[in-house]
């Protein structure tokens, strides 16, 4: 199987040129090529030479590979269906994956997949439900954004689709590297939000070592109800979680925010909103309150919008900033929790 190129950084680019015998300036016309301009073969490539580009296509894909199927919302939302082959200890493993790309006003969002999958287990997210199938590479994430239809309109991104980001954290990182280096894409860290439910070692190297935007899966403040819908409370607490977050600054330009599925009769009353007042009190952050979207097997409903307003007000009251945030795609299930990457949906 050939190596992707797709991924690469300049310097990588750079030494596969050398080993080929090609100059070393093809190294930037093929970032130009890839990540500038998003294109889909080497033919395309049309001010690097026929015999450079096929000396390129003999030891090297390029690695863009179409989508298989798309869905489109009655709002505009699309949601686009991806075959990938993961690694796993039984060998390679095929799957599906989505990105769904959210539209707003002059804004196009892509919410990236970063697994197949999920280990987390979250009860009501149908992604956690199928279980973990694989990790998916730097070149299959990033042929997320280059193969959908509106990828010279994309203005930022969310690594919210299928997958715990910071489970794959090598690749992800990877890839917010292609997209904010001017040898790649060229965005600015604040056009990328990360969501994670809490890894705490590799949420430390992202805090670190990134300028990105945070998002963080709260969804309960009280321990043992986060437990009993989130497993990962038991090896990564959410308020150890927090209390690593406070030492970072978010008053620039960089942001956090909690995101908070609300849940009628679980998590919704003023005992849920005072406790998260408590947790967040002094931390420059966001809260947004989420409509859960019904799944199978899951005992509760979306909370009703009253107690959403109330809840939201209770948190503004108390200098906690908080807002509801829109729902799209609902009727494609492209909403939050409900990807799961089956044909069938489409």
């Amino acid at each position: 199987m050939k190596d992707c190129l797709l991924g690469k950084t300049l310097g990588e680019l750079k030494q596969i040129c050398a080993e080929l015998s090609l100059k070393s300036f093809v190294a930037t016309q093929l970032a130009q090529w890839m990540y500038s301009k998003r294109v889909r073969s080497f033919d395309e490539m049309t001010n690097i030479s026929k015999a450079s580009r096929e000396a390129l296509s003999e030891k090297y894909d390029l690695g863009v590979r179409e989508y298989g199927a798309i869905a489109v919302s009655q709002d505009g939302t699309k949601k686009y269906l991806f075959e990938v082959s993961c690694p796993t200890a039984a060998g390679i493993e095929t799957s599906a994956v989505e990105a769904v790309m959210i539209p707003d006003a002059e804004r196009r969002t892509l919410c990236v997949s970063s697994q197949a999958g999920c280990k987390m287990g979250c009860r009501f997210c149908m992604t956690g439900r199928q279980g973990f199938h694989g990790n998916l590479s730097v070149s299959d994430i990033l042929n997320q954004f280059i193969s959908i239809d509106e990828s010279a309109e994309l203005t930022n991104t969310v690594f919210m689709g299928m997958g715990e980001p910071l489970d794959n954290y090598p690749a992800v990182s990877r890839v917010i590297e292609v997209l904010t280096a001017d040898w790649g894409f060229g965005w600015s860290p604040k056009r990328i939000t990360l969501s994670t439910i809490g890894v705490l070692p590799k949420l430390k190297d992202f805090l670190e070592t990134q300028r990105c935007h945070l998002a963080v899966s709260l969804h309960n403040p009280f321990a043992d109800e986060r437990k009993s819908i989130m497993p990962v409370q038991k090896a990564f607490a959410i308020s150890e979680v927090v209390r690593l977050i406070r030492q970072y600054d978010f008053s620039g330009q960089r942001r956090v925010s909690f995101e908070y599925t609300m849940f009628a009769g679980f998590n919704d009353d003023f005992s849920h909103a005072d406790a998260l007042i408590r947790l967040l009190r002094g931390l420059e952050c966001r809260v947004n309150l989420i409509r859960f979207h019904k799944i199978p097997d899951f005992p509760y409903d979306c909370s009703p919008e009253s107690r959403m307003i109330a809840f939201r007000d209770r948190l503004n009251d108390n200098g906690i900033l908080c807002t509801i945030r829109s729902s799209r795609g609902e009727d494609i299930l492209a909403a939050c929790g409900m990807l799961a990457g089956r044909h069938s949906q489409q």
